[in-house]
């Protein structure tokens, strides 16, 4: 059996629609694909539906953009009650700050280089969490950059003079608000060094004190070494160990199943969620 629990869509900054995103979790041969976008869970429905034509079991879950000591952190929520009211708040308070952020964003950027917030609007599909990957799209289309990974790289790195940052709830609170909402958190591309700094041991472990279940070792942001440690810091906290591409359609290089997870620590995620998996 092949599990791939994290991927993105449309809905947050993948280039994939939701139904899409399920199709391709076919044709890649998964069986087990989870829909995690940016503090959101609007694509959930979408995908929900396209499980019977493709076959490929469906994990509803978010990837929740959290802050611990300075170090941004994200979190992987499965399987939480979508209508819970406080996570529901936070999420809201997030896109509302990630907004806010791109525009201004795009404001400095404009002083530079040739860019307005129609370019990103055009880059995005109704109901989308705005983020700075909208704007890398747009620098691309402009022709400013080649892709993605040259906008990260330069105008939209976080020592570039236009970056800006925003609203992300502590990632403890993080952790205590997806456990009271019936959800299994695990902590996301821990030792990802290329995203900024790497996520204290010491944070780990204040977020598996707040509920913390699992970490995400497999990785393509993790080295061999990277993985190692992860793993025996997951061995040492009793945390469930989790692989996934990280997937993103074109947005990204990372394709579906490139990193896996064990049909047994599915089946105990499954036992912990509030809501279940939806299969075929």
């Amino acid at each position: 059996m092949r599990i791939d629990l994290h991927t993105h869509s449309t809905v947050s900054d993948g280039t994939d629609t939701p139904a899409q995103v399920v199709a391709a979790a076919a044709r890649a041969g998964l069986d087990v694909l989870a829909l995690t976008d940016h503090d959101t869970t609007a694509g959930w429905a979408e995908a929900a539906a396209a499980v019977p034509e493709h076959g490929v079991a469906l994990v509803r879950g978010e990837e929740i953009s959290c802050r611990a000591a300075g170090t941004s952190v994200h979190l992987l929520s499965y399987l939480h009650d979508p209508a819970d009211a406080a996570l529901l708040a936070e999420g809201e308070r997030t896109r509302t700050a990630r907004l806010e952020r791109a525009r201004h964003i795009v404001a400095r950027i404009a002083v530079d280089h040739e860019l307005t917030w129609g370019d990103v609007e055009a880059q995005t599909a109704e109901g989308t969490t705005v983020g700075r990957p909208h704007i890398a799209d747009a620098l691309v289309a402009r022709g400013h950059v080649t892709d993605r990974s040259a906008a990260f790289a330069s105008i939209l790195a976080t020592d570039s003079p236009y970056y800006v940052p925003h609203h992300a709830p502590d990632a403890v609170l993080a952790v205590e608000l997806v456990r009271a909402a019936g959800g299994v958190p695990v902590l996301a591309h821990p030792g990802a060094r290329a995203r900024g700094s790497v996520v204290p041991d010491d944070v780990v472990a204040a977020m598996v004190e707040a509920g913390l279940l699992g970490v995400e070792v497999g990785h393509r942001d993790h080295d061999d070494a990277d993985r190692a440690r992860l793993a025996a810091l997951a061995d040492r906290l009793g945390l469930l160990v989790t692989g996934s591409s990280d997937y993103h359609g074109q947005g990204k290089p990372n394709r579906l199943g490139e990193s896996t997870t064990s049909p047994e620590v599915l089946a105990r995620i499954e036992e912990l969620g509030r809501i279940a998996v939806v299969r075929p």
